[in-house]
């Protein structure tokens, strides 16, 4: 009984390698790959990879208003926030194509931030 137990924890310790080698695989391609948040109708825009790292903000000059810098401020936080919401869902879509069903949501470490 307990040779049939041990084949069956080698045969799930293969499984859970595998499935480490492909967290790895996809978490690399995750940080190759762009996303973009936008706010105030695509006058602050952010790209962030894969990964949820913000890698380049671009802001219109037209948005740019000395006198009303805390718009400016709300405009940035907004598109980060878009990006990263972005970035999170792609990550999640990546995971959940060799995830079991169910699973592509769990918080699972050195995914996401």
């Amino acid at each position: 009984m307990a040779k049939g137990f041990g084949g069956g924890m080698g045969n799930m310790m293969k499984q859970a390698q595998k499935l480490q080698q492909q967290m790895l695989e996809i978490q690399e391609e995750l940080s190759k790959k762009t996303v973009e948040g936008s706010a105030g109708g695509g006058m602050v825009k952010v790209i962030a990879n894969g990964q949820q790292d913000i890698l380049e903000i671009k802001i219109d000059p037209e948005v740019v208003d000395p006198d009303d810098i805390e718009l400016l401020e709300d405009l940035i936080v907004a598109a980060v926030a878009n990006a990263r919401e972005n970035s999170k869902q792609m990550m999640e879509s990546e995971m959940g194509k060799i995830l079991p069903a169910g699973l592509g949501g769990l918080n699972i470490p050195g995914f996401g931030k």
